[in-house]
């Protein structure tokens, strides 16, 4: 069975005040959270099971997912008392992770840029590690061989000084014997166990994934600005996803005729647009309200929140 862990613990400061209500994962994005976006993007590639590690608000972890359970796929939640970072995370997650490769991903990226080759080039290189890698990550610090499909260094640690620098998109795929390198219980970055197994010669591979949309969700406008992006490009690639999940305005939102809600906005189930309102690049969440009479360009509309009068590039 194929299996992928996908990082959930985070923070989310840079997202504040959207994830003092639900941690970073389960921000809605076009109308679903964002982690079902990662799982639905996981199993276009095969996965058949998940685990996700819990830090922020556990809680929200089991309200969305009562049963444990996605579309017929397991769902394995490990809580983090103390928050281990990437490499510490994942450390935490050897147990499950034993039966073979599998997907790592973080819980923060709105993606569909293709698996299956890394999943190929895996195998057949016979790598520990294989990381996808992009040129439009606003961080370039991956050092990358294209010629031999591999990772020679992160964040220069090994000081080769390599000119070919690519991004880390955050997902790769991982054989259990990299496990070796990692700290179990250490507060750490998953760079310092791959730098450990570079020094100890082991092949870690890279592929690069430039097709489809990469979209980090890191702050309130990326966030505001990834629901026109994605819509705008046809996001996603897999799926299908159906008519209300694509809509500016979601069938079972409550909008009065008379308000005007551009094509760059995200309106939710149970959300309610008054009379005369005007709307542009803005995401009303699930149980958010905007007020009659309201003008709101770039907000943010949380659940059991109301916005009224004129607002601009705020969270409510």
């Amino acid at each position: 069975m194929k299996k992928a862990f996908v990082l959930g613990a985070g923070l989310g400061t840079r997202l504040r005040p959207l994830t003092d209500q639900w941690p970073k994962p389960l921000i809605p994005v076009h109308h679903r959270p964002l982690l079902v976006r990662a799982f639905e993007h996981l199993r276009a590639a095969g996965v058949e099971a998940f685990a996700v590690n819990t830090h922020h608000l556990p809680e929200s972890y089991a309200e969305a997912f009562p049963t444990g359970t996605w579309e017929g796929c397991g769902i394995h939640f490990r809580h983090e008392p103390e928050l281990l970072e990437t490499g510490g995370g994942l450390a935490n997650m050897a147990d499950w992770l034993q039966d073979g490769p599998s997907f790592v991903y973080n819980g923060d990226v709105l993606t569909d840029l293709p698996l299956e080759p890394a999943w190929e080039e895996h195998g057949a290189r016979g790598n520990l590690v294989t990381l996808l890698l992009r040129g439009d990550v606003p961080v370039r610090n991956a050092a990358f061989d294209a010629a031999a499909g591999r990772v020679l260094d992160l964040r220069n640690g090994l000081g080769t000084d390599h000119p070919d620098q690519r991004g880390f998109t955050g997902i790769y795929i991982v054989s259990p014997g990299f496990f070796r390198y990692l700290v179990p219980g250490k507060k750490e970055s998953v760079v310092g166990g791959l730098l450990r197994a570079l020094a100890a010669g082991e092949r870690i591979g890279g592929v690069l994934a430039e097709e489809g949309q990469w979209l980090d969700l890191g702050d309130r406008a990326s966030y505001v600005a990834a629901h026109a992006a994605g819509r705008a490009a046809g996001f996603p690639r897999y799926g299908p996803w159906g008519a209300a999940e694509t809509a500016a305005v979601h069938p079972e939102a409550l909008v009065d005729p008379t308000a005007a809600v551009d094509a760059d906005c995200s309106v939710g189930p149970g959300a309610v647009v008054g009379a005369g309102a005007v709307l542009q690049s803005t995401v009303v969440w699930p149980g958010g309200r905007v007020a009659a009479g309201a003008r709101l360009r770039g907000c943010v509309v949380r659940r059991g929140r109301e916005a009224a009068g004129e607002l601009v590039d705020v969270a409510v």
